[in-house]
């Protein structure tokens, strides 16, 4: 017969930018793989939103989630092939937490903060006359965005001639053929 061994997890979970609309579906899905896992659930907040240092998935953006958890550490597997199996997870990080202190794991745990921004994000959200996000509009708003920022690199690039021009108290050269010679005199 062998012994249960229950240790304490720290796990991350990354999804896309998506699941801001719908927060409470993602805390559902962790709960629901931590369940099937027999996995107890101590602490959990949404750890942050940022930008991806590459793009996953064509996601540019993801939303972390941090959850501190007890499980049985042959269940550990099970929990990490469901999170790979998951069409609505990026990624998933599953790691010991031994080391992490009670008191942290308690103050980590933000799980009244989550429910108010959820509440407060289903509120916000109820406008009838808020437009729905779908693939089409998305591609629609990344060929904007991609438009906007060539016009702010052209107007950049417009005030940095303007600067080097009255920097200079006239026309600023048009190429480095064209700017003024310096020869530099070695000292003597």
């Amino acid at each position: 017969m062998t012994d249960a061994r229950i240790n304490m997890y720290e796990g991350m979970f990354l999804f896309p930018q998506t699941a801001t609309a719908d927060m409470a579906a993602a805390v559902a899905h962790i709960e629901s793989i931590l369940s099937r896992a027999d996995a107890e659930l101590v602490s959990i907040c949404k750890w942050d939103e940022r930008r991806l240092a590459y793009d996953i998935k064509g996601n540019k953006r993801g939303l972390y989630f941090l959850t501190y958890f007890r499980a049985d550490r042959s269940r550990i597997s099970g929990i990490e092939r469901d999170c790979n199996l998951s069409e609505e997870l990026l990624r998933a990080m599953v790691v010991r937490a031994d080391q992490v202190q009670q008191e942290e794991i308690e103050a980590a745990d933000g799980r009244e903060a989550l429910a108010d921004e959820i509440k407060l994000r289903a509120e916000r959200g109820d406008d009838e006359d808020r437009p729905k996000v779908t693939a089409t509009s998305r591609e629609a708003l990344k060929a904007e965005e991609a438009g906007k920022k060539a016009a702010d690199e052209a107007e950049a690039a417009e005030e940095a001639a303007e600067t080097a021009e009255n920097a200079e108290g006239g026309e600023a050269p048009a190429t480095e053929a064209e700017a003024p010679a310096t020869e530099d005199k070695p000292a003597e």
